[in-house]
């Protein structure tokens, strides 16, 4: 199997597990984590073009999971975590990890942040080395394993 499809099927199943635990993800954390995760996938080679920062807003407000929070708040705190990190990338990456590693006191958010993470930096088809490095830093940040994720 190509690593294309392999990618294609794994973050369809991380989605298809996510949405069996959407009544679970509701918290203020976990909104922020995801928020957060977003940004920093988005951003992870150091920056992040405006056709991009559309591409995974679009993403956003279209993933059911996401869909417990208003969309327009999810779209605020997106921009605020790009903005960081455009401004300053390896000062604001420090600040998102923070952000993100909120989300450790429940280990099921905190596993759904990183899969988030991974279904981003997946949705383009192109799941690069840069995205696997910030999500695996993110994983050290939530407390896991990244190897549970195969990264």
């Amino acid at each position: 199997m190509a690593l294309w499809d392999r990618l294609k099927e794994s973050a369809s199943t991380m989605q298809t597990q996510l949405e069996a635990k959407k009544n679970d993800l509701k918290s203020g954390s976990f909104r922020d984590a995801s928020m957060a995760m977003c940004a920093l996938v988005s951003a992870a080679d150091g920056s992040i073009d405006p056709s991009e920062r559309q591409r995974v807003a679009s993403l956003i407000v279209s993933n059911d999971v996401l869909k417990n929070f208003p969309a327009d708040d999810l779209q605020r705190r997106f921009n605020a975590y790009v903005d960081k990190l455009t401004a300053d990338f390896a000062f604001g990456k420090v600040s998102v990890l923070q952000d993100i590693a909120k989300a450790k006191k429940k280990p099921a958010e905190a596993r759904a942040v990183v899969q988030i993470g991974i279904i981003i930096g997946g949705a383009d088809g192109d799941f690069d080395k840069s995205e696997q490095a910030v999500v695996r830093e993110a994983c050290f940040a939530l407390d896991l394993p990244p190897h549970e994720f195969d990264l």
